[in-house]
């Protein structure tokens, strides 16, 4: 990360040839109103007076020759009133590649450190602009894939996870200053009741364990799943990521084995993002190429979060259908789906039941795919999305698993008669990881490897 007390710079905006008309630079840092004076000319004459939150309009230029580099508009930001609590220049400029990346030499020639990813972040963490989880939120707003992955961020942004864990946390601090003060006043106070203690401590730990169990939730949200599409070639597979995708990204013919290697479709299930896998049908073959895609779809049933089994319900379950759910990993879920319902023989869909026990649609005609997008949310343990309105991110989550440990250790400890002194040791260890979710009680290590995962600029 950047040394302290250094100022720092970096593009803030996304960089691509053709990422949109503005960019942003942005300098942080003792230095940044000085280092912008250098590098800035303002269109009013050298002798404007900078005043905090005005934009100023003008030109960027190479101090030593005068040479204009981009026309730009400036806006100062005094400290402690910016994103990172120091003081902050941002320099609006042209978009695109170029523009951008001549403005930022001139910033770090004139002074300004290069900014380590997330180090922006990382200031406004440490100058209490943010606590440690609206930080992180910081991130995962700006990658949400999804109306409620952004929903969920702004909260935790907005401060709401920091708000549930200190809660839990002053709950907990309450008891361990009332353990304390038992250990070092016993005679002076009235009998600590152990049972008020027990209950507090198991309130927390089903707070944290509901926290624990929506994080899931929301992580899906978050990264999105995937889910691969397998079953013997021609059954419809193709056709399924194209009806879901809403438009064609797969040949789909009459031929078995058309599709000879994996595609991918990104794509949202009820605001839900989601990447569909079609595999390349598994089966026995003697073409070199299909047998590149059929072990490359072996390898992709091991890194999905959910399969689908597609058939043809036409053909009914066979041999060939059951050799392929063979495939599947014991711990992957999966769906089995009949396709092409739409020409179903009913006199044969009755008298198979495996087919009965099998959800049906058609990729023609849309039936049954209701039915089939709620198994396969449900299926993925994405039940009742509406109540979520918090969700911490995995290292929270972690975090939090730990706290609920270290209160079973207490649980335990109580059972066992042990004297206070014990039950203060579980207790502080539980506090100390709710701490380290919020920031209270962090290293610099743990501070560096959260930071670094951000985004240069952010």
């Amino acid at each position: 990360m950047n040394s302290p007390g250094s100022t720092i710079a970096a593009i803030a905006t996304a960089v691509a040839a053709n990422a949109g008309s503005v960019a942003i630079v942005r300098i942080s840092g003792p230095k940044a109103q000085a280092i912008g004076q250098r590098v800035f000319r303002p269109a009013g004459g050298m002798g404007q007076v900078w005043e905090s939150h005005q934009v100023q309009y003008g030109h960027v230029v190479e101090p030593a020759s005068g040479q204009v580099l981009d026309e730009v508009l400036l806006l100062y930001m005094q400290a402690p009133r910016s994103f990172t609590g120091e003081d902050v220049v941002e320099l609006h400029c042209h978009g695109g590649l170029i523009c951008v990346q001549r403005v930022l030499e001139q910033v770090l020639t004139n002074g300004a450190e290069a900014a380590a990813p997330g180090a922006f972040s990382q200031r406004a963490f440490l100058h209490g602009r943010l606590d440690l989880t609206q930080a992180e939120a910081v991130a995962q707003v700006i990658g949400a894939r999804s109306r409620r992955a952004a929903a969920l961020a702004l909260a935790g942004l907005d401060g709401g996870i920091c708000r549930r864990i200190e809660v839990l946390r002053q709950q907990l601090l309450e008891q361990l200053a009332q353990l304390e003060a038992h250990l070092d006043f016993e005679d002076d106070l009235p009998p600590l009741n152990p049972e008020v203690v027990k209950e507090t401590v198991q309130l927390v730990a089903e707070g944290l364990s509901q926290l624990v169990k929506d994080s899931y939730q929301g992580q899906c949200l978050q990264r999105g799943l995937r889910i691969a599409i397998i079953g013997c070639p021609n059954v419809g597979k193709s056709s399924l990521l194209n009806y879901l995708g809403s438009h064609d990204r797969a040949i789909v013919t009459d031929l078995p084995g058309t599709t000879r290697d994996t595609l991918e479709a990104e794509l949202s299930l009820r605001d839900v993002p989601i990447t569909l896998v079609d595999t390349a049908g598994i089966r026995q073959t003697s073409n070199p190429v299909e047998k590149l895609g059929i072990a490359r779809s072996r390898q992709v049933l091991t890194q999905v979060d959910v399969i689908i089994l597609l058939f043809d319900v036409n053909l009914g379950w066979s041999e060939a259908d059951q050799a392929l759910a063979n495939e599947i990993p014991e711990d992957v879920p999966h769906l089995r789906v009949g396709n092409k319902v739409d020409l179903l023989d009913q006199s044969k869909y009755q008298s198979n039941g495996k087919l009965e026990s099998s959800l049906t649609i058609s990729t023609i005609t849309g039936q049954g795919m209701e039915d089939f997008t709620d198994a396969l949310l449900r299926c993925c343990g994405l039940t009742d999305l509406e109540r979520l309105d918090t969700s911490l991110n995995s290292r929270q989550a972690s975090g939090a698993q730990k706290a609920i440990e270290a209160l079973a250790r207490l649980d335990a400890t109580a059972k066992a008669g042990l004297p206070w002194d014990f039950w203060t040791i579980d207790l502080r260890d539980a506090i100390h990881h709710l701490g380290e979710i919020i920031g209270e009680e962090v290293s610099e290590d743990i501070l560096d490897e959260i930071f670094s995962k951000f985004c240069i600029g952010k």
